[in-house]
């Protein structure tokens, strides 16, 4: 007889959230329809809410107010007295930490979708913020295997120094869904798809594990951060060169030694500094300018996961 690594209970309490963002428009435009007719999200025996979560942002069709909602959760924020004089979005971050946390708390979501958009080259891409969840990695893989033949990546944002503190890390198992390429501020219907699909098939996995569906071990593909790069700059901080029309759109593939990244104003090309190939992502990500990050290099790492199903089975 197969044994199985049992989840402590099925998942009752899930949440979609768009416009974390409020320019990245598929996830608030996929939520607000789902609130007006939830019919397609919505799975027996499961709790499915879906959420503006910067309803400012989104009104202004900006990324935030203040400052960035996705990045504002760490317990020293969260745990700030309330009063106005604090910035609007860790303000809104300790009301959906009310509504779906506390977080790391036994009454907090279990699961929280956060839709986003990116103008890189991205595609479809789940994010992923702990490597040793099985029951998340199950998710992927299934995820993944819906979609093909469309290919959708796995980002993998566990790094000993960088710390992200997004908005869905409040939930037992936080899901990042980024869909791309997309301008800020603009709806397209090949992206809406995608995302769409992704979270219908997030959902049916949910709904096939609280059946009790057992899901042998499994192996993912997934792309683990290692650093981000900014631009060169010149003395007085300003950016002095821009992406390499080699690198431009390239997000996923491989990056060797030596290979063009940047191009400076003045026509000289400037080489990748690594001593071995890595893997870009948010390549000229628009957001991030103002990150000082002109991409991110990941490296390629395999990921296992035991078999799981449903306690209650």
């Amino acid at each position: 007889m197969t044994s199985f690594h049992v989840a402590e209970e099925p998942i009752k309490k899930v949440a979609v959230f768009g416009g974390t963002h409020g320019n990245e428009l598929t996830g608030v435009f996929l939520v607000k329809h789902w609130l007006e007719d939830g019919a397609e999200i919505q799975r027996a025996g499961l709790e499915v809410k879906p959420f503006i979560s910067n309803p400012r942002a989104v009104k202004k069709c900006s990324r935030y107010i203040d400052c960035d909602l996705n990045r504002v959760f760490d317990i020293e924020n969260l745990g700030k007295n309330r009063s106005e004089d604090l910035p609007y979005e860790v303000r809104r971050a300790q009301e959906i930490n009310h509504l779906f946390g506390p977080k790391d708390s036994e009454d907090a979501y279990d699961v929280i979708f956060d839709l986003h958009n990116t103008t890189s080259n991205m595609g479809c891409t789940l994010i992923l913020e702990d490597s040793k969840s099985d029951f998340l990695i199950q998710m992927f893989h299934y995820i993944k295997t819906s979609l093909a033949p469309l290919p959708c990546y796995v980002y993998l944002i566990e790094h000993h120094s960088l710390k992200y503190a997004t908005t869905r890390s409040i939930a037992k198992y936080p899901v990042g869904i980024e869909v791309g390429p997309q301008p800020q501020g603009v709806l397209r219907a090949d992206i809406l798809d995608q995302m769409r699909k992704m979270i219908k098939h997030a959902l049916d996995f949910i709904q096939h594990f609280n059946e009790g569906k057992a899901f042998p071990p499994c192996a993912i593909e997934v792309y683990k951060i290692m650093e981000k790069v900014d631009y060169p700059r010149n003395e007085s901080g300003d950016i002095a060169a821009c992406i390499h029309p080699h690198l431009q759109d390239q997000d996923w593939k491989p990056l060797t030694p030596g290979a063009p990244v940047f191009l400076t104003f003045d026509g000289k090309t400037i080489p990748l500094d690594e001593g071995c190939t890595v893997y870009p992502v948010f390549v000229n990500e628009a957001a991030y300018y103002e990150k000082k990050e002109a991409f991110a290099k990941t490296t390629k790492i395999t990921l296992n996961a035991g078999s799981i199903c449903s306690s209650l089975h």
